[in-house]
């Protein structure tokens, strides 16, 4: 040990969330921008010129559910109205798949309640053929892009009719035709990949670009930064969503750095641009998309986005939130319910109301059930083997190696002696 004594001893900081269980959150601490106020820069703007926006919040819905500010993307009422239904069948869905989980017709499930504008909203703001990486928060994605709930269900249950064939856990989807990259449970492992794919659509001259989403907690992973090191090196079109939701599984933001900066300021030291934007506002989510692909699409390069908001649930069925944060936190949130915020913005265009969104809640839930039903019709997890015992083998290589095939073709003959 040093002998100094003319200085204190050396002690570390150990980030604290401040309200645990039995706590009163109160989050009035919070610098929340007035809706409109963050400037909205040119697409071409050298990300030096923008470091302003890392640091403060992109809105757009202010309090009276008003669209105001340089950010609003003046959506005609029936893509707001697309909008919305897909965020409120994305809840409906979270809702029945849960309980499914609950009465052990499948293993394990994530919802998404809070946070569906982050996926839904980005969606809508891309290309149909932008390829997407996302996490395993963004069921938003497929469900905004007409994936068959039934598909996602059949994987959820790894019955006969899973497309992936029972290899991945439940909602860890993937899907080619929606441009959807399979999840993975490894984490920030999407982001060199997203940059990777990027990078090959730049280099053959497409005009396709690729988005991928992490939580903020994965910020802290390696891959998170040697995506962004290549991002800004070779400019690659691709877009960064951090999705800040304030919790790991169990534990808060600020063991990933949220107490010394923002997480989109992660942008400013890579020299790329970044946002950050409340992300319970789907107008303002949907704006930051739409302004970071174009920059994408035109060779600026790429931008971060971190989006601002609540994970208002668990962080799976595994995880119990009372356990580690104060029951009040979802209801004390200050940023609101992103399907409210956005019914309530239709409504005061006079494009919506309270029965009608009463009814649309409705036929979403009409609509999984049915789905739900036509699913189970393939099987739940744990009853029997749906896939065929041979496909064990198939699936990883082109040509099945002879020591693989040696082992089927035994493992097939003393099934069939078994009279299995």
């Amino acid at each position: 040990m040093s002998n100094r004594p003319n200085l204190p001893p050396l002690s570390l900081h150990v980030p604290e969330p401040k309200y645990r269980p039995g706590d009163e959150a109160d989050f009035s601490d919070l610098q929340i921008p007035a809706a409109g106020s963050a400037p909205r820069p040119a697409t071409d703007v050298h990300p030096s010129a923008i470091h302003d926006l890392s640091y403060g919040l992109v809105r757009v819905l202010d309090d009276e559910g008003r669209a105001v500010g340089p950010w609003d993307p003046k959506l005609d009422p029936d893509r707001l109205r697309a909008m919305l239904r897909a965020m409120a069948l994305t809840r409906a869905f979270d809702e029945r798949m849960y309980r499914a989980q609950r009465q052990g017709k499948t293993s394990f499930y994530m919802k998404c309640t809070g946070e569906e504008a982050v996926a839904v909203a980005a969606t809508f703001a891309l290309d149909r053929d932008d390829m997407c990486f996302p996490s395993y928060r963004q069921q938003g994605i497929l469900i905004s892009r007409g994936y068959p709930l039934v598909e996602m269900m059949n994987q959820i249950y790894s019955n006969k009719g899973d497309p992936l064939q029972g290899r991945q856990l439940p909602i860890m989807y993937s899907s080619k035709e929606t441009g959807f990259f399979s999840i993975s449970g490894n984490l920030a492992t999407q982001y060199p990949q997203a940059v990777g794919w990027a990078m090959a659509s730049a280099a053959r001259g497409d005009t396709r670009i690729a988005a991928t989403w992490c939580g903020e907690g994965s910020t802290a992973e390696g891959d998170f930064h040697s995506a962004l090191t290549f991002a800004t090196v070779y400019r690659a079109p691709v877009l960064f969503n951090v999705v800040n939701n304030q919790w790991a599984i169990s534990s808060f933001s600020g063991f990933a750095g949220a107490e010394a900066t923002t997480f989109a300021a992660r942008a400013i030291g890579y020299g790329i641009a970044g946002l950050r934007v409340d992300g319970n506002d789907a107008l303002a989510v949907y704006a930051a998309t739409e302004w970071a692909a174009e920059r994408a699409r035109t060779n600026q390069g790429p931008t971060l986005i971190e989006h601002f908001t609540y994970r208002a649930e668990g962080h799976s069925t595994s995880d119990d939130p009372s356990a580690y944060r104060s029951s009040g936190e979802p209801n004390a949130w200050p940023l609101g319910d992103p399907v409210r915020r956005l019914k309530d913005h239709l409504i005061r265009l006079g494009e919506w109301d309270e029965d009608r969104h009463a009814a649309m809640d409705r036929e979403c839930a009409e609509t999984v059930k049915a789905a739900q039903k036509e699913a189970e019709k393939n099987g739940i997890l744990g009853h029997g083997l749906h896939q065929p015992f041979e496909t064990m083998f198939e699936g990883v290589f082109e040509d099945m190696p002879w020591h693989l095939k040696e082992q089927s073709d035994q493992m097939i003959a003393e099934r069939k002696a078994a009279g299995i």
